[in-house]
């Protein structure tokens, strides 16, 4: 089993930053891909951001410029960094990551609102 824990999201006015924390704890040998994703009232979740094991990464185009992921493999930890914020990036942010390959855990979410 793995636990995810989020933390970092809030209310920000539109232009400002955040930094999201994702830290996984549990029985596992390593972990995979690592990755930010949102859902926003009415609209399907949809991928942020991720970030394989060696370091590649991948963006949505929306976030691209202004977001950036990383993770610290030593302490089973994700971030992401948001800045430029805009008020349509106010979703629920989720955590993902893939043990084994083919296992997904999910964090509980964290609430991101940017106010224009």
């Amino acid at each position: 089993q793995v636990q995810l824990v989020e933390s970092g999201g809030g209310l920000v006015q539109a232009g400002g930053s955040l930094r999201l924390s994702c830290v996984a704890s549990g029985s596992f040998f390593s972990i995979g891909n690592m990755g930010w994703y949102r859902q926003a009232p009415g609209k399907q979740r949809e991928l942020v951001a991720e970030i394989t094991s060696g370091g590649t990464t991948n963006y949505a185009e929306s976030v691209k410029g202004r977001f950036t992921i990383s993770r610290d493999n030593a302490k089973n930890t994700v971030y992401l960094q948001m800045n430029s914020l805009k008020p349509e990036d106010t979703a629920v942010y989720y955590c993902k990551v893939v043990v084994r390959s083919r296992y997904n855990y999910w964090g509980q979410g964290t609430q991101v609102t940017v106010s224009s």
